[in-house]
């Protein structure tokens, strides 16, 4: 069940079934990345930049690492996985990012794309994953658990997974190609999409869930909010004419080992 909190007055929103890891998602309170202006690669004005070193600070401060531990990726939409590493800054073309250090924390961001957290509790290490319709059809979840249990020996079953914040089955229509390539991901896509009004909306959110439960993970917690329709708590590509602006999901690992 998911669950608001605060850090500093601010609000989060965390998951009660991940109760052994530093993870959440934030909300519009707390922006850590606001992208700019691709086409014109227009800056950010002073006080943006400012709002966000403040913020990451704020977050840095609460999971008790230095600022440039808190590393993100360079997420474009790809299936590419890294590892996080001690003075490795830079993680070009990456969309799923594992974690093994408890030095530091991770984040990704999203403005209506699905974000995964997931978390061994018996290794104590865990991932975000950035899961958009390509991410999502190209199976990115199933992917970084297939890593976790191929360099780090995770079980999915001792894997605990969170869908945080995207935008719902209620709003997010697609076209047909998007839709048979999603088809393609799960064994029974037929409670997954309905045709309304002549256009076919898919149920990205679940289909998640579906693969992640074909690969073995029995701990699922699906957050109910849509961006689109709670676009005051959260950031919405679709419904703000295409915001730089993005909320993001966070883990960083206990510090003690799970015994």
């Amino acid at each position: 069940m998911f669950y608001f909190d605060e850090i500093n007055g601010k609000q989060i929103l965390k998951s009660d079934i991940l109760k052994d890891a530093n993870a959440f998602f934030t909300t519009r309170d707390i922006c850590i990345c606001d992208k700019g202006n691709p086409t014109t690669n227009s800056n950010l004005p002073q006080s943006g930049k400012e709002d966000i070193k403040n913020n990451k600070k704020i977050i840095a401060d609460y999971l008790k690492i230095s600022e440039k531990n808190l590393l993100s990726p360079e997420q474009t939409h790809s299936a590419n996985i890294d590892i996080a590493i001690d003075s490795k800054y830079n993680y070009p073309d990456t969309d799923a990012l594992i974690l093994t250090k408890k030095s530091l924390g991770i984040f990704l961001n999203f403005a209506d794309c699905t974000p995964i957290i997931l978390y061994d509790e018996k290794q104590n290490i865990g991932a975000i994953a950035h899961a958009g319709w390509r991410g999502t059809a190209q199976k990115i979840a199933p992917l970084t658990i297939e890593k976790m249990i191929k360099d780090f020996g995770s079980k999915p079953k001792n894997i605990v997974a969170v869908i945080g914040p995207a935008i719902g089955f209620c709003c997010y229509d697609v076209g047909q190609e998007v839709y048979e390539k999603l088809s393609k991901t799960v064994r029974n896509f037929n409670n997954l999409f309905e045709i309304r009004e002549g256009k076919i909306f898919v149920d990205l959110k679940n289909i998640n869930k579906c693969q992640l439960k074909e690969i073995g993970v029995e701990k699922i917690d699906v957050c109910p909010y849509c961006t689109v329709h709670n676009n005051d708590l959260f950031y919405s590509y679709r419904n703000e004419n295409a915001t730089t602006k993005r909320h993001s999901a966070i883990l960083k690992l206990k510090d003690y080992q799970i015994l």
